[in-house]
């Protein structure tokens, strides 16, 4: 679960439900919450991990049943969430919040010998912090930052790494001496044209080289290279990827995903395109938005909107509830059950 999504919905509904009619349950697998955008400034020594970690119960209101526990199963046609250790709590109504995780195993070679030793991810805590105590002694050579598929969490992500990447070595005095990459499946910087242009001046300007289409197949260890589908081979010094994401195991074990395990969502109400009392916000759903907090932030006001026009027993406008392109149109980041 991601603690914001869940603490924007709960209060939420905590301040509209009355509290002698509606029980409302929190459940979250973790204590401490993890800013994760934060994690992209530990390789640079901006951040250390204590600063991007806090108390969820700081977050949490006031009059919401909180349970820290892993959930074994969702069963949706019997409106159960079934605990580990089998504890069962029957709902009316659930929003599920299991956001994307990072898959490191599903690309062949990623996980093995080199990893965090001289490849790394920095969507993990512990991917930030051992890339930090690379970076402090190494001398320079070749950088790649390369995105294994699309989609994944905080698509500008990569890019600000980068751009990080050549102020941290500029300070430190080895610029000349480290030789940038940015490889992405997509067709160039970023999604969209305009920003795209711009971006991929600024990289130039920077002396960083954009290298587009390249469809991550394996990573070659031994040799310290990263193969595409097509035989394109990059070498490098030092590896930062972006994983394959997808969605919870909790949500493939419940058989209520797709292929990456996302959940099928209506993009117009942020409903379960299966079941009518499950509601899905964040990266949990398949919507075609950025996975982003941003995203979040307005999609938590349609969900809020339609559940309380569920719980009422009015009709969803789908048209007054969807989402607008305007707030969607971002790129993809964090989110929980």
């Amino acid at each position: 679960m991601c603690s914001s999504d869940l603490t924007i919905m709960a209060n939420k509904l905590r301040n509209t439900l009355e509290r002698d009619e509606w029980e409302i349950t929190l459940i979250d697998q973790y204590k401490t919450h993890y800013y994760q955008p934060g994690f992209l400034f530990i390789p640079f020594g901006i951040y250390n991990k204590y600063d991007v970690m806090k108390p969820k119960s700081d977050f949490f209101p006031a009059g919401v049943h909180v349970i820290y526990s892993k959930i074994d199963l969702i069963k949706p046609e019997q409106n159960k969430v079934i605990l580990e250790g089998d504890t069962i709590l029957n709902y009316d109504y659930l929003i599920v919040a299991t956001g994307a995780q990072t898959k490191p195993e599903e690309t062949p070679g990623l996980k093995e010998g080199l990893w965090q030793k001289e490849i790394f991810d920095f969507y993990t805590v512990e991917g930030a912090v051992a890339l930090r105590e690379f970076f402090r002694s190494w001398k320079g050579g070749k950088l790649v930052m390369n995105i294994a598929e699309i989609p994944y969490k905080c698509p500008v992500a990569p890019l600000e790494f980068v751009f990080l990447a050549d102020a941290y070595f500029h300070e430190i005095g080895i610029r000349d001496k480290v030789d940038i990459s940015y490889v992405t499946p997509l067709t160039g910087a970023f999604t969209k044209p305009l920003a795209t242009k711009m971006l991929s001046g600024l990289l130039e300007q920077k002396n960083i080289k954009v290298i587009p289409e390249f469809y991550l197949e394996k990573v070659d260890n031994e040799n310290k290279k990263i193969i595409s589908y097509d035989g394109q081979e990059i070498p490098f010094d030092v590896l930062t990827i972006v994983p394959v994401n997808m969605g919870s195991d909790l949500i493939e074990r419940s058989g209520m995903g797709d292929d990456l395990n996302f959940i099928p969502t209506d993009k117009y109400t942020l409903r379960s395109e299966k079941y009518e009392n499950i509601f899905v916000l964040g990266d949990a759903s398949n919507i075609p938005t950025s996975k982003a907090g941003a995203v979040v932030h307005f999609a938590s006001d349609v969900l809020f909107e339609n559940l309380m026009s569920a719980i009422e027993g009015r009709p969803i406008d789908r048209k007054s509830t969807r989402l607008n392109s305007s707030h969607t149109d971002i790129s993809r980041m964090p989110s929980s059950a």
